[in-house]
């Protein structure tokens, strides 16, 4: 037994609630190492009934087995170690090591003090259920030409440029709003309408107001509350790490230096500020136009905080996505959290961090972050053949054990938006790879994101290039690639274990080349299974469960003696089984 490669800590991924009285724990071990391990847990007070109760490997990456149990303390607070078992070998894992029998004073023991109902991560549950579409107004309808910037172009006479515009606005998203209906979609996810000099809006002028371009605030009343007549949730984007260069208080700064009542409300280095290849004053990357704001300075906090209140309070939004939070100091966020989780309790709120997250997801600042791990494995996978389907599911099992799996159940899943290539170009205009793209996308833990177009086939690379006009002429629509995610989006609300309802597992034993993973209850289980490869693939199904197809593009079930699975070139399959103890 390899000592070295166990692993368990008394809290973040691998001990949490999962609501007032339920703790789900976890231990890693090396891979094919372990057979057996079984939680030995009890009350501190009382531990002479400690009890063992065996665990089941919930997943595995390329190197280690992840084992996992739900428990309910009677008294919701626990004591607990580990028995593992190798062949003959046995052991304790405590929290003072490793000892050959269990040590009879609970003080050895690892702690879970007491579940306290605050401490419980409470994203709201209305976001299991939701399928996203990314909005880049600018780019998304024009509306009224009234508003439009000056010099803006014909809808889509041009490819995009860093600073042309085309006068996308809010009653352009109005007229199209029966698009987003009919293809399923149930909440938006808007980039910055606020005032601001870019086509992008990532520089932020006023926080308080929306940028004429888009129209005016009874305009945007008028959209939240038409998005909400169909069942559509609003999530606006917030930039709160950085201004733009225009915003008035930084103004103030380049104009009076350190005789501004605003130089606290940055980070300058020295006086004049000068902006240049490496300004002398802290930005957003060595951006001179996106001067850093101080969010430790109590006015510029106050300032951010109530901007984000407002929009809550007369706007009726649903959600916030935090630009760049990752760089934001944690007490920001604690603070933002509970001002606008006073206001509506059920607001989601959603990070754009591209690393390990784990430090803003312990239930005190966001719900979630942007799941780009997700992002680049699935284009690993299919847009550029750097993995193959075993080593695609030990990464994306690597990256589900890393959260909570309450945490894990709410991430925000994309595969494309307005900072990276379009997907169909991403898969080099290969439709088949591109609709296996969003299959995967939408019936895998999480919720997923659609960018605006990529449901009709815009094509477009990096940004600029991924921010071109909507097309709204159905003959220039790929209608094939809409009904494909169309059906999905529509299975995926009418069968519960598609909307994060259940637990999660993948199968890599069902075939070495395919991507196969379910979702399961006690007595339900639905089976997804996807064939990345260019050559069709055969696979025996497990278990001796009747299987029924819900859904499947390029592949089929073979019943008989031995079910079993036909999977063309990119093909993929949805099935159901009443059987939910398929072994992996």
């Amino acid at each position: 037994m390899e000592h070295a490669a166990i692993f368990h800590r008394p809290g973040d991924n691998f001990i949490y609630p999962t609501d007032q009285e339920t703790l789900h724990i976890r231990i890693r071990t090396k891979k094919n190492d372990v057979q057996e391990v079984h939680l030995l847990n009890g009350d501190p007070y009382e531990w002479d009934k400690a009890s063992l109760e065996p665990m089941k490997i919930s997943g595995s990456d390329s190197l280690f087995d992840y084992w996992h149990i739900h428990v309910k303390p009677e008294y919701r607070r626990i004591r607990y170690g580990f028995f593992l078992k190798s062949g003959e070998e046995e052991t304790y894992l405590t929290e003072k090591g490793f000892f050959e029998s269990a040590p009879e004073d609970a003080g050895y023991y690892f702690a879970f003090p007491y579940i306290h109902k605050t401490e419980v991560f409470n994203a709201p549950e209305w976001v299991k259920e939701t399928v996203w579409y990314q909005i880049f107004p600018e780019r998304f309808g024009n509306g009224n030409s009234a508003n439009d910037p000056e010099g803006a172009l014909p809808w889509g006479s041009k490819e995009p440029s860093p600073d042309n515009f085309f006068g996308g606005d809010f009653e352009g998203v109005i007229e199209h709003l029966d698009h987003l209906e009919d293809l399923g979609i149930n909440g938006v996810y808007f980039t910055p309408i606020f005032k601001a000099h870019s086509n992008h809006k990532y520089d932020t002028i006023d926080y308080f107001e929306i940028d004429p371009q888009f129209g005016d605030k009874d305009t945007l009343k008028r959209l939240v509350s038409e998005c909400h007549k169909r069942g559509i949730r609003v999530m606006l984007d917030a930039v709160f790490n950085h201004s733009g260069y225009y915003f008035e208080p930084f103004q103030d700064v380049l104009k009076n230096g350190e005789n501004s009542p605003y130089k606290d409300w940055f980070h300058p280095h020295s006086f004049p500020l000068q902006a240049g290849e490496r300004p002398n004053y802290e930005t957003f990357g060595f951006v001179g136009s996106m001067p850093k704001l101080n969010t430790y300075n109590q006015d510029v906090k106050k300032y951010l905080l109530d901007a984000a209140a407002y929009w809550i309070k007369e706007f009726d939004i649903d959600g916030w996505r935090l630009d760049v939070a990752n760089e934001i100091d944690h007490q920001f966020w604690r603070e933002f959290r509970q001002t606008v989780r006073e206001i509506k309790p059920d607001l989601y709120i959603l990070g754009e961090i591209w690393h390990d997250s784990m430090p803003w997801l312990r239930g005190d600042q966001f719900d979630a972050v942007m799941n780009y791990p997700f992002t680049a494995n699935i284009l690993n996978l299919l847009a550029s053949d750097k993995i193959n389907a075993q080593q695609f599911m030990n990464n994306i099992s690597s990256v589900y054990h890393s959260y909570p799996e309450n945490v894990f159940s709410v991430a925000f899943n994309l595969v494309g938006s307005h900072d990276t290539p379009r997907i169909l170009t991403e898969c080099g205009g290969d439709e088949d790879k591109t609709r296996l793209v969003f299959s995967l996308l939408l019936t895998f833990m999480g919720t997923p994101c659609i960018y605006y177009g990529d449901e009709i086939g815009l094509s477009g690379e990096m940004d600029p290039g991924c921010r071109k006009c909507m097309e709204w002429d159905k003959e220039k629509q790929n209608l094939r690639m809409y009904h494909h995610i169309k059906e999905l989006i529509a299975l995926r609300k009418e069968e519960p274990l598609l909307s994060n309802e259940g637990q999660f597992e993948f199968l890599p034993s069902l075939h070495e080349n395919l991507v196969a993973f379910r979702k399961f209850t006690d007595d339900k289980s639905v089976l997804i299974a996807a064939n990345p490869s260019g050559e069709p693939v055969k696979a025996i199904l497990p278990g001796d469960a009747e299987y029924t197809s819900l859904f499947s593009a390029s592949a089929e079930i073979k019943t008989g003696s031995a079910p079993s699975l036909e999977l063309g070139s990119y093909g993929f399959i949805i099935i159901s089984s009443s059987d939910s103890n398929t072994e992996k």
